[in-house]
């Protein structure tokens, strides 16, 4: 299993990058092959190509959706100063936490497997970006089944009962240049349009709620010595309750610049819905038992803020556990590692639950 995470994690993803999106999914296939005999099938929308394998060929109605995502935030060329390695029961390297050992534990469990018939497996290439172009394939794919497993990571070997809703968007306020030494009072600072809302954006969360709004990236100008014409922001949203989307949504779309002459703008909007406990309750009780069975230490739930395709396959009314992927830490930090002997534990895990979620609709 070692050896299949340090060639998915040399095979670098990066969200956006389609060459080598598809340098790594072709290394997925060659292990599916590998393991079951079988690659998965590309799926393609809108330029982005994400996996799906359907056990038996497909020929039966999906009971048990298995969920995952190959691209990673890192950028390409990352593992020429940070590549894949162990050091003693851990691996580490871009993406190896979040969440390629997670694949390679999703494979290798599947292969344990006599039957698979009615288990689907999708893997998309666009989870760290909002899954805009994996969105439909996922619901689409869990829709009316009977269960839908995450592959993301665990919280601290905890799985994942709960997650916060998410929003992304783009502030932009638009301006006009100018010489900034010669005639800044014709120019229309846009950079300072900015600064003028952005303290409003900081205020629109709400902590009782667990409503957040943060401000994560900025961007402005185009030389030193001119006055900016454009500026704009990233804004990162969560909450746990539904409604506040809406009026998150409402706040951020009213928002106006202070700065006389320039105009804003609000791009993005709602991702996906927060996963309420309910939808995880009586999954994460069969998966305490499965664990049982194997002889594996209690299982733990917890709540947390990321999102993921979680999200979406519980709100499509399929009951949804997270956080059955890699036991480790540090997602999205330089550093994140895997604890190599949880992985075939977690395999395991995902194996038993399997079988028993298609024996209870048999």
């Amino acid at each position: 299993m070692a050896d299949e995470l340090a060639a998915l994690v040399t095979a670098e993803s990066p969200s956006g990058d389609p060459a080598a999106l598809a340098g790594c999914a072709a290394v997925i296939s060659e292990l599916f092959i590998a393991a079951l005999g079988r690659a998965p099938e590309p799926v393609t929308v809108d330029g982005t190509t994400h996996l799906r394998w359907a056990g038996g060929g497909g020929r039966t109605p999906t009971s048990v959706a298995v969920v995952g995502h190959f691209d990673t935030v890192w950028p390409l060329g990352i593992t020429g100063r940070w590549p894949f390695r162990v050091e003693g029961s851990r691996a580490t390297g871009p993406g190896a936490f979040d969440m390629k050992a997670g694949i390679v534990q999703l494979i290798e469990a599947l292969a344990t497997l006599d039957d698979h018939e009615g288990v689907t497996v999708v893997l998309t290439a666009d989870e760290e970006t909002g899954s805009r172009t994996s969105r439909a394939l996922v619901e689409g794919t869990a829709r009316g089944a009977a269960a839908a497993l995450i592959l993301e990571p665990s919280a601290g070997g905890a799985l994942k009962g709960a997650r916060k809703g998410t929003g992304m968007y783009t502030v932009r306020v638009h301006g006009r240049a100018s010489h900034a030494g010669l005639e800044p009072e014709k120019g229309r600072n846009a950079l300072l349009g900015l600064v003028s809302v952005l303290g409003e954006v900081a205020r629109i969360g709400d902590d009782a709620l667990g409503t957040t709004v943060t401000p994560t990236m900025a961007a402005a100008g185009t030389a030193t010595n001119v006055v900016p014409a454009e500026a704009s922001a990233e804004i990162d949203v969560r909450l746990w309750v539904p409604t506040e989307a809406e009026r998150v949504d409402a706040a951020l779309r009213a928002l106006r610049s202070a700065v006389p002459g320039t105009t804003l703008t609000v791009e993005g909007g709602p991702t996906r819905p927060p996963l309420p406990e309910s939808a995880s309750a009586e999954l994460f009780a069969r998966a305490q038992r499965c664990a049982g069975r194997l002889g594996l230490a209690a299982l733990r739930s917890v709540s947390v803020g990321g999102g993921s395709d979680g999200n979406l396959t519980a709100a499509v009314g399929t009951p949804t556990l997270d956080g059955l992927g890699a036991v480790g830490d540090g997602a999205h930090a330089e550093g994140e590692y895997v604890e190599l002997p949880a992985m075939a534990e977690r395999a395991a895990l995902v194996a038993e639950l399997v079988a028993d979620v298609l024996a209870a609709g048999s």
